[in-house]
């Protein structure tokens, strides 16, 4: 989509600080970070949300879920934990409408989040 930043950091246009990269999937620090680790997971292809989902999506949503996972050892917050959030729709806060998973921790988490 040409007016998604998402699609335009995926595409290269827009720069941002990489965590990770493969065929499928970019992560990147959050500009904006709720925690002392904030990494964004996306799929290269856009996705406007989890609304937009179905049965061929499985896979890669999968592999954002394991990107988070893997990511989130990197940074040391496996032993003490850490927060995923797929936030859908506007009312839930969802400001840029192409599918990310947030990678939060290195903090306590409050519950609930809003």
């Amino acid at each position: 989509m040409e007016d998604c930043i998402f699609c335009k950091i995926a595409d290269g246009a827009i720069p941002c600080k990489k965590a990770y990269e493969d065929s499928d999937s970019l992560a990147f620090f959050d500009i904006n970070p709720q925690a002392p680790v904030h990494i964004l997971v996306i799929p290269k292809i856009h996705i406007p949300s989890l609304n937009a989902l179905d049965e061929g999506n499985i896979k890669l949503v999968s592999h954002l879920l394991m990107v988070a996972k893997d990511l989130a050892r990197e940074h040391g917050l496996s032993k003490n934990g850490y927060r995923i959030v797929v936030n859908t729709g506007d009312a839930a806060g969802q400001t840029v409408h192409h599918i990310h998973v947030h990678l939060l921790g290195g903090r306590n988490m409050g519950w609930p989040p809003g």
